[in-house]
């Protein structure tokens, strides 16, 4: 294929891409349409959302959870679905003439976007105050820049001043409506790093940065040798989190280890492991000694008389009862981390969590305490000797409706975050709630019981068509109102699948005729892109 095939190609791509985004607002608008504000809750109904905790996003008229389904049918974040719901519901509603630009590829959804920016939720029929006659001859201008090829942020900037040209008050509005959407988050990276995220006014974001900047040259002028990006993100934190102040309440730590339970060893296990032998494990980050012998030190798999090992643990629990023996290994393992043995951080706590080596599903949740008086009782039926009678387990189910404290921190700590699909509100931020509700007949417990965020356990509750069932193991199955169902699990558990077994991805088989498929383009074994359409005639573009 020669370049100017290739060109043909990406520029084909650009408008097909042009058409399926003016597609995909029609039906999203489609979908708002079918989810009106109505669906909400009252302020005059329990459970309702309350003022100063909701998002200010929500589209005019939209229920307030399309964004939840959104996010769940394209798995997206739900603030990528707010965003796309935006944006198709100005494209749609607010900017006739954008959306059929965008349709008949003569802009693209960069430039399309920019212009939705600029002039979404102006007019008077969205909410804001300019006649729609106005922003109509603004969107009329704006697509003459786009189709004479101004850049996506030049476009918005200069829509965005020819609106406030004709009402200068405009620019307040938009501002007011941005600074009530601020918000501060944090966003994972590589490497073990995040982002901590601040939306602000830009005079007081640009103040915050200057400080930070300053105080950082102070320390490099001083001799600190680290750099100054680095400096500056020290800096931050100090500022945040005032170490100095010793007014305030210490920050403390509250450590969980996840302990795969010992196996009853028979001859691979003679006894504790000297300090410095062991492995990370990739739950949390903590040695189990006697376990990481490789390539680094030690024994290689199935060298030294040792077994060759797997993802899994060679282990006999897989179910069965958790013994007193097994507790003691465990405390002589744990003991062998660090000197002193592991113990719970000055002002905070230590917790132990249980789980099954085969599964990854968790057993049982301990303290340091109640993990050594175990260990020492052992069965009480049996004082004498090792028996395989079973000494602990998760919490009973109890018949009232608040959980436990021990039903509460084994949930937390199987669940980890909030269970509902694609949100990532740590347990201890999230409410329990019965997934089969306790008026319902749903029991109080751990089988019964999941995290959910505040704003997911009102969408459990309160909104229509939501459907929320879990398994004994803890795998919850969510499904939106429009019939598509979303699993989670908890982190550690595994699924079952036989070793070997290739995972592929299904697509939707093409049930177009054979004459009305494109070619498809094909890498040859010289590496060179042959077939695909034609280049397309710039004089005919590709009809929507």
């Amino acid at each position: 294929m020669s370049d100017a095939g290739l060109a043909g190609e990406l520029r084909a791509v650009v408008d097909i891409g042009a058409q399926l985004a003016a597609y995909e607002a029609v039906v999203v608008a489609e979908l708002a349409r079918r989810r009106p504000v109505e669906w909400d809750l009252t302020e005059e109904q329990p459970g309702h959302g309350v003022e100063g905790w909701l998002p200010d996003r929500v589209p005019v008229g939209v229920g307030e959870f399309l964004a939840d389904e959104l996010a769940l049918l394209k798995g997206i974040s739900r603030t990528a679905a707010t965003l796309l719901a935006e944006r198709s519901l100005v494209w749609v509603r607010e900017l006739p003439a954008t959306w059929a630009a965008l349709a008949d590829s003569l802009i693209d959804p960069p430039r399309a976007t920019a212009i939705a920016k600029a002039l979404g939720g102006q007019s008077v029929d969205a909410g804001g105050g300019v006649e729609p006659a106005v922003v109509a001859e603004v969107e009329a201008q704006a697509l003459g820049w786009a189709v004479a090829g101004e850049t996506p942020v030049r476009l918005q900037e200069r829509a965005a001043a020819a609106l406030i040209a004709l009402d200068d008050a405009a620019a307040d509005r938009r501002r007011k409506k941005a600074e009530r959407c601020a918000d501060v988050t944090t966003r994972a990276t590589a490497d073990g790093m995040g982002q901590l995220v601040a939306d602000l006014p830009m005079p007081v974001a640009a103040a915050c940065r200057e400080t930070v900047d300053g105080y950082a040259r102070m320390a490099k002028a001083d001799g600190d040798g680290r750099p100054i990006g680095q400096l500056r993100a020290q800096v931050m934190a100090d500022l945040i989190l005032r170490p100095w102040d010793t007014t305030r309440e210490p920050v403390t730590a509250h450590l969980r280890v996840l302990a795969p339970l010992p196996a009853v060893h028979t001859g691979a296990f003679d006894g504790p492991t000297p300090s410095g032998e062991g492995h990370v494990t990739p739950e949390e980050g903590h040695q189990a000694p006697g376990e990481g012998h490789g390539p680094d030190g030690g024994h290689a798999p199935g060298e030294g008389g040792l077994p060759p090992c797997d993802d899994r643990d060679a282990a006999t629990v897989d179910g069965a009862p958790i013994t007193a023996g097994q507790l003691r290994e465990l405390l002589v393992q744990l003991d062998a981390i660090c000197p002193g043995g592991l113990q719970a951080p000055t002002g905070g706590t230590l917790g132990i969590d249980l789980v099954d080596p085969v599964t990854g599903a968790l057993r049982a949740t301990v303290t340091r305490p109640e993990l050594e008086r175990l260990a020492r009782r052992g069965c009480p039926e049996h004082p004498d000797r090792d028996c395989g009678c079973g000494v602990l387990d998760r919490p009973p189910p109890i018949d009232r409706y608040t959980p436990t404290p021990a039903q509460q921190r084994y949930v937390r700590a199987r669940d980890r975050t909030c269970r509902h699909p694609g949100c990532r509100r740590p347990a201890a931020r999230t409410d329990l709630d019965h997934v089969c509700a306790h008026r319902d007949g749903g029991a109080t417990d751990c089988t019964n019981l999941c995290c959910l965020c505040r704003r997911h356990h009102r969408l459990k509750t309160h909104a229509r068509r939501w459907r929320f069932v879990m398994t004994a193991d803890g795998a919850l199955s969510v499904t939106t109102p429009s019939g598509v169902t979303r699993t989670t699990r908890p982190p550690a558990l595994r699924t079952s699948s036989p070793p070997g077994l290739r995972t592929s991805s299904h697509r939707a088989p093409d049930l177009r005729p054979p004459g009305l498929r494109p070619p498809r383009p094909r890498l040859s074994r010289a590496g060179q892109l042959t077939g695909g359409v034609s280049p397309p005639d710039p004089h005919d573009p590709p009809p929507f």
